[in-house]
């Protein structure tokens, strides 16, 4: 399959004499594709960029996951991954806070900077890194603890005992995960009593809770009821306020609703990628409108 060249989306377009292709002009993504000389992934000068991903190649063993992935990620926005089953949208985000280093044979070419840290540098403490950048799964997984326990093992783990400091954390953890109201009165209660829902949002605030800069989500709505996932969907708006929030959605209407900009992944390729609303109206790849408008994927 041949690969585009870097290209660089965003609200505002003008025409490509050469193509008579409509070429966006203020760039606050980067597209993937062979990198050159040219390539950039300076956002907009009121978009500050959270995460860089330069020239990314992730392999499992021998078998290539991710080919050449090139983008910039804004600071307190919250960005879409869609795609196909397989396409390595989850892959992407296991790599940028290295939950692929616990996978035997992982390989990681390329440079992802968090701040203008190059997260996979020599020295670079993984334990901080993961504080710094949380992570949602797919399913809820709550601790076979209490809620409190749940929501205060990140900053136990991280050597915070003082009580006193840790009550008023979970409880503005669980605020930020708009579950305080459901919960204040059961803490000392298993987690595992709550529903799908709940769970999720106990999840998040367990995330919360060691102050990230970034949030991953994984999919946080795929076992979830419509009305468990509109909460979820609600929080991810108010979330933004505070951190930079990257999530992968199978639901490309999800995706509209919550996302500010969005990616679109096929074969590990990052396809296209820009501003949400002109990837769902005006892709400029042919692939992309292919799966947006349901013809395959």
């Amino acid at each position: 399959m041949n690969r585009q060249a870097g290209r660089v989306m965003s609200n505002e377009a003008s025409a490509d004499p050469a193509t008579n292709e409509r070429r966006p002009t203020s760039p606050p993504f980067v597209l993937s594709g062979k990198s050159t000389s040219q390539d950039t992934l300076t956002p907009t000068a009121d978009a500050k960029a959270k995460l860089k991903i330069v020239d990314l190649n992730f392999y499992y063993g021998q078998s290539q996951a991710l080919f050449n992935v090139n983008l910039s990620i804004r600071l307190n926005s919250v960005t879409g991954f869609i795609g196909p089953s397989g396409c390595g949208k989850s892959t992407l985000l296991r790599c940028v806070n290295r939950l692929n280093d616990l996978v035997e044979g992982a390989r990681v070419e390329g440079r992802i900077e968090l701040d203008g840290m190059n997260v996979n540098a020599p020295g670079v403490n993984v334990t901080d890194l993961r504080k710094r950048v949380g992570m949602v799964f797919q399913r809820s997984n709550p601790f076979p603890k209490s809620i409190y326990d749940n929501v205060a093992y990140g900053p136990r783990l991280h050597g915070l005992r003082d009580r006193q400091t840790l009550d008023q954390l979970v409880e503005n953890s669980l605020q930020g995960a708009g579950l305080w109201e459901e919960v204040k009165d059961r803490l000392t209660q298993s987690a595992l009593g709550l529903s799908g829902g709940q769970q999720q949002r106990l999840c998040i605030a367990r995330a919360l809770a060691v102050q990230p800069d970034v949030i991953l989500m994984d999919e946080p709505c795929s076992a979830l009821d419509p009305i468990a996932t509109a909460r979820i969907e609600e929080l991810v708006f108010i979330l933004k306020e505070r951190y930079t929030v990257v999530i992968v959605t199978h639901n490309m209407q999800q995706a509209a609703r919550v996302s500010d900009q969005c990616g679109f992944f096929l074969m590990g390729e990052l396809v296209e990628c820009g501003d949400t609303k002109t990837i769902f109206t005006t892709p400029r790849n042919k692939r992309t409108e292919d799966y947006i408008t349901g013809r395959f994927g």
